[in-house]
């Protein structure tokens, strides 16, 4: 930028100029000048009173036993409950998530891919902040649709995000993007999750022919981990023949016939991206590119074992996914669950089109019919909750079987999301095992989400 000025003005521009420079180089709060773009504007005037009005309430602590006792037993009275709490919570949550992405160091901000998200979170945000009180069935009939549209409007936001801090991967340390992208993930987590909850209930009101007993909203009280492994693994196995032109078999062990209370799209998540690693590695190790092997590629083994019967600790049902795909090297395993560390190579960058950005809905039902949830008969249509993969390097047209490396922490942080946990084990040179330890959400009331 160039400024033409007269010599009696001289001093008044030069303080204007260090003002501007300080502006730019200054590691400061996210902050841009209109003239930026309207993607990179300071917070809009419409909205800044009612972001500082939230900032002084943070959303509060809400237990998985308060979000099931909407459904519980399911009348009327319960859903205006919900709805009133939704309109409660879910603006303080995107206010939390506005005022963290305003925080970020200017350079990052300014990112057209961060400010894209901000941008959406800042719309939703007023959307949601500024709807009148539901009083009543017929009004809630037209939130619900409202609701619905405003979780599809963030659907890309992970692919999104993933590009955006790729990008600025220089302007803050692994450590810096790693808390970011866990808070953001899990304020996701929770705004879908009691915006999904609500959808649910709100249509087995509507419906009740099409609800299922099994069900409480999203959660399905018999769950199956072997049904679910089966249909999930059918998915990978073709993604993984597409793409490597082979595929491992599968075996499923230990007690086929559990069943527990989860949440059936969040154990597709988890499924499909460690499966997607193992039937890489294991491809990749014992099947040569021109379709040749000396020996046939060995099966991964998932056993299922049921929670013990003992009262003494929270209920967990585990699942061992063991593969024989050369495992991890030593030097690598510091690494595994950092965001962006992947084995894939890396391809040029595209956003759309299917591209290596392009978000891809995961597993089974959620990946073969447009993002059908699997979470049974509550009526979420093609809103799948989790139903993108960040992707990038080896690619078809049904998805892809390497990514940007988000598949493991992200299915770790959906474990630890209900007080369960994931742990790699790693045989350098031999293969891999991943136990994922699930709380049974029927013995969870006490989790805090």
């Amino acid at each position: 930028m160039y400024l033409v000025t007269r010599p009696s003005s001289l001093s008044h521009c030069l303080a204007k100029r260090a003002k501007v420079t300080r502006l730019y180089t200054r590691r400061r709060p996210f902050y841009v000048p209109a003239a930026a773009g309207p993607n990179d504007s300071p917070t809009p005037a419409d909205i800044a009173p009612l972001l500082d009005e939230y900032a002084k309430h943070p959303p509060r602590p809400l237990t998985l036993s308060t979000l099931l006792s909407f459904g519980r037993p399911l009348t009327p009275e319960s859903v205006l409950n919900s709805v009133e709490y939704v309109l409660s919570e879910v603006p303080r949550m995107f206010g939390l998530r506005v005022r963290a992405f305003e925080e970020l160091p200017f350079i990052v901000g300014v990112n057209p891919f961060i400010a894209r998200i901000l941008a959406n979170h800042r719309k939703s945000f007023k959307a949601i902040a500024t709807y009148p009180p539901v009083r009543s069935l017929v009004e809630n009939v037209r939130f619900t649709e409202q609701l619905e549209a405003l979780v599809q409007s963030h659907s890309n936001d992970i692919p999104v995000m993933a590009k955006g801090f790729q990008e600025c991967s220089r302007y803050m340390t692994p450590e810096q993007i790693s808390s970011f992208l866990d808070s953001a993930i899990r304020n996701r987590l929770a705004v879908r999750l009691l915006a999904e909850q609500h959808i649910a209930i709100s249509r087995d009101l509507q419906q009740p022919e099409l609800a299922s007993q099994d069900h409480v909203g999203v959660v399905e009280l018999n769950c199956s981990p072997s049904k679910m492994i089966r249909t999930v693994s059918s998915f990978v196995a073709e993604l993984c023949e597409a793409t490597l032109g082979a595929a491992p078999e599968v075996i499923i062990d230990g007690e086929v016939d559990a069943t527990f209370a989860y949440i059936p799209v969040h154990l597709e998540y988890i499924l499909t991206e460690i499966l997607k690693n193992s039937f890489r590695a294991s491809v990749e190790r014992h099947y040569r590119q021109d379709g040749s092997s000396k020996d046939p590629i060995p099966p991964v083994q998932l056993t299922i074992a049921p929670p013990p019967t003992s009262n003494l600790h929270p209920a967990v049902l585990c699942i061992r996914i063991r593969d024989q795909g050369g495992g991890v090297p030593p030097a690598n395993i510091p690494h595994i669950f950092s965001y962006s560390f992947t084995t894939a190579r890396l391809s040029e960058d595209s956003e759309t089109g299917g591209g290596p950005y392009a978000a891809q809905h995961v597993g089974g039902s959620a990946a073969l019919d447009g993002g059908s949830g699997s979470g049974g008969g509550n009526g979420l249509g093609n809103s799948s909750l989790f139903g993108e993969i960040v992707s990038r390097g080896v690619q078809t047209g049904m998805g892809t079987i390497a990514g940007l490396g988000y598949g493991l922490p992200m299915s770790r942080l959906y474990t630890m999301y209900f007080g369960g946990c994931l742990e790699f084990l790693s045989l350098d040179g031999w293969g891999s095992d991943v136990f994922v330890k699930l709380r049974c959400l029927d013995d969870a009331g006490d989790v805090i989400i």
